[in-house]
């Protein structure tokens, strides 16, 4: 099987490929525009996986470049992970994440379309649920009423495409994988979160406090109606992550099916900063501030459907992934 992976440098990208591999799945074509990721992750892929995996670099706001990919390669299935995903600089550039998360998924399922390519795996986000859902989310809860922002509004109508178009054309197969947040990094230290600019969410700023590149540690809140005050919610390792996408590729079938990608318990931002201070032996510089406007209090998945349908569960916990962390900034 010939497996297109879109924005298959960046974090969750990068790891599926190396879970991809250790799978059997070893037709893989990587088509990234390296604006959030760096060209020589795909050569440490090829060295966790033995495997040296083909890049092209194009963009998916390119309708020529699409074409001739799907000209030159015959995919059996897509995963897309292409797409951007910073929620405060959504807010700043809503333009910007509708003409990219929106408008590149069309022109991808138009190149799709056109080559007789009806197998995709797209990365969406526990944010479609809004700010009204019940805890634990289900997928059965409804989505798209409450969105507090631009880059999970552009998320739900990519879903809704998807949707209509499963149900416009037979033969369309779609796994929709809502994310919750992912952690962690491989535990070889070779590819993990490493964004370009100023990171968003709290790991990547961790690791730059950690290494000097930034002053303190901000922690946006500690007088929510939590445990310890500070938000609470669904950290996954990376690599489960990536796992449940080989799942949901083994398990695809005709129509659009929803799963929730998450461990199913909340764990709090305190929780995770002590689980790194204590493996680390280090205390980082930190200080609390005022709640970002839109930041939800609590939330965490029920991840039963998924384990149900795809036979998959998380194996991997928060020391887990702040162990790989660790290995992650010293390689």
């Amino acid at each position: 099987m010939k497996i297109l992976l879109t924005g298959g440098t960046g974090y969750i990208g990068s790891h599926t490929a190396v879970e991809l591999v250790a799978a059997g799945y070893d037709e893989i074509v990587i088509f990234d525009n390296l604006s959030n990721s760096k060209l020589d992750v795909v050569d440490k892929i090829a060295k966790i996986a033995g495997v040296t995996l083909e890049f092209v670099e194009g963009d998916i706001l390119d309708k020529a470049e699409l074409k001739k990919l799907f000209s030159d390669y015959k995919f059996d299935a897509v995963m897309h992970f292409a797409g951007l995903k910073a929620v405060g600089e959504s807010v700043e550039k809503p333009l910007q994440y509708y003409e990219t998360n929106v408008g590149g998924t069309v022109n991808l399922l138009e190149a799709m379309q056109a080559a007789g390519v009806r197998k995709i795996i797209f990365s969406s986000t526990a944010v479609v649920y809004g700010e009204h859902a019940k805890v634990p989310y289900r997928e059965t809860e409804p989505s798209g009423q409450g969105i507090t922002n631009p880059y999970g509004e552009t998320k739900h109508v990519v879903e809704e495409i998807l949707k209509d178009l499963a149900e416009s054309e037979p033969g369309w197969q779609v796994a929709i994988l809502r994310y919750f947040n992912p952690i962690g990094n491989h535990s070889s230290g070779l590819i993990g979160e490493d964004p370009n600019g100023i990171p968003n969410n709290l790991m990547p700023i961790v690791m730059k406090v950690a290494r000097g590149e930034m002053e303190e540690l901000l922690i946006f809140g500690d007088d929510y109606e939590t445990p310890d005050g500070s938000g609470v919610r669904d950290f996954i390792h990376v690599v489960d992550l990536a796992r449940g996408h080989v799942a949901a590729l083994k398990h695809l079938h005709e129509g659009v099916q929803i799963y929730n990608l998450g461990i199913g318990e909340g764990r709090s931002v305190f929780e995770v900063i002590e689980s790194y201070e204590r493996l680390s032996g280090r205390e980082l510089p930190k200080r609390v501030v005022a709640r970002r406007p839109g930041d939800l209090a609590a939330y965490w998945a029920a991840a039963d459907l998924a384990a149900e349908k795809l036979n998959w569960k998380t194996e991997l916990v928060l020391d887990d992934a702040m162990r790989d962390t660790l290995a992650f900034l010293k390689g």
